[in-house]
């Protein structure tokens, strides 16, 4: 039996490991896939040993990466990795997030916000860049070595000026659903699409917001497929 599984920390949220045991069930693959939840990545070169492939969420995206004895040239250039499959890293986020935002854009999302600045934030941006759509970075830490704007420069007219609103950040993600952006979401209008990388709950305290504005809004949950079947492809290619 082939194993397989993700890492990271929480991950009560996860729907990765219900994701691909019902594909090999569905489609009679002999394998499993399991959680890690691990405080730290002290014992990585046991479960890469262990492991045909798995996943990296949140938060080792990026602090994987020096342990890793292979970095894929995208993932490379993104900054962050979702996939390792042989010690090798990869990066399917912006794959899921591409496909999962494309049948959603009209003509008038040309410049969008993504909020947050970690892993996901990264293979967001790399999407955009693939997709010519011009991006600002808004960050918690101001600043953020002169790439992001701060929650309190998003004014009146920076929000109408941003047709499209991402959330990168793990703020409404199970159990802590109450939580949200500080954004002015006053200011959204139907003209905005408000996009959430969490996908549980489905509807989050930010898509709600955006909803009572008149918003489009789309939550992760198609990302998550997306970047998951794109992940299987790497795994047994090799």
């Amino acid at each position: 039996m082939t194993k397989y599984g993700i890492i990271g920390k929480p991950l009560e949220h996860s729907y990765s490991a219900r994701y691909f045991t019902e594909k090999f069930l569905r489609e009679g693959i002999d394998a499993e896939y399991r959680l890690y939840e691990v405080d730290d990545l002290s014992h990585l070169s046991t479960l890469m040993h262990e492991l045909h492939g798995f996943n990296v969420t949140y938060p080792y995206k990026q602090t994987i990466m020096p342990q890793l004895h292979d970095i894929d040239t995208t993932a490379r250039e993104i900054g962050a990795v979702n996939v390792v499959c042989q010690g090798k890293g990869y990066n399917t986020d912006w794959i899921g997030f591409r496909q999962s935002i494309l049948p959603h854009l009209n003509q008038d999302d040309q410049r969008a916000l993504v909020l947050g600045t970690g892993g996901v934030s990264k293979a967001v941006q790399y999407a955009l860049r693939e997709m010519g759509i011009d991006y600002t970075l808004v960050s918690r830490r101001f600043g953020d070595g002169g790439l992001a704007i701060g929650y309190g420069q998003l004014t009146k007219e920076v929000m109408e000026a941003h047709t499209i609103v991402v959330n990168c950040t793990p703020l409404g993600m199970y159990p802590d659903t109450a939580s949200l952006p500080d954004i002015p979401y006053q200011h959204l209008s139907a003209k905005h699409l408000l996009y959430d990388c969490v996908y549980n709950p489905a509807l989050t305290a930010f898509l709600q917001k955006g909803q009572e504005q008149g918003a489009r809004t789309i939550n992760g949950l198609d990302m998550l497929y997306a970047q998951a079947n794109a992940a299987w492809e790497i795994w047994r290619s090799v």
